[in-house]
């Protein structure tokens, strides 16, 4: 088992100063960015396809995300598309975190769809953190349509 500790930082604080050397690095050669904008601008959202009778159940673990304002779930060319962003409200505070663990920045998860699926059989919802976007009769075999044969 795993034990997460937080620490008090001492006054001098190597890590700290390393961002800041880095930042000013990065500023410097490569203009007005963060070591973050360069090298940790996105997350990928952890995602789960279940069955729930013929319908596909996609759950998106979205914590601290304002799905109303920052998520958008698309049907695009057999596809089910969801894209946001999370964005990192207290960016100004960032000298004074302890322990950095949380990605920020831009998403997309897409999953191939059935073909006989189109976009009103696709519903979304959102409860606690987590986004579950309903797919009716994903599971459901298509139809065989029987051809008639014409005698000549």
């Amino acid at each position: 088992m795993n034990a997460l500790a937080l620490r008090t930082r001492p006054a001098w604080d190597v890590d700290r100063y390393f961002d800041r050397w880095m930042d000013r690095w990065v500023r410097e050669f490569f203009g007005p960015a963060t070591a973050d904008d360069w090298f940790g601008g996105s997350f990928t959202p952890a995602a789960e396809i279940v069955r729930d009778g013929d319908d596909a159940l996609v759950r998106i673990e979205l914590p601290g995300v304002d799905v109303d304002k920052d998520v958008h779930v698309e049907v695009d060319r057999g596809y089910l598309v969801v894209h946001g962003e999370r964005r990192d409200e207290r960016a100004d505070d960032r000298d004074g975190r302890v322990l950095r663990e949380v990605r920020y920045g831009s998403f997309r998860r897409s999953f191939k769809l059935p073909e006989h699926v189109t976009s009103d059989m696709v519903s979304a919802s959102y409860d606690a953190g987590v986004l579950t976007v309903r797919v009716a009769g994903a599971h459901k075999s298509p139809e065989t349509k029987r051809i008639a044969i014409e005698a000549k």
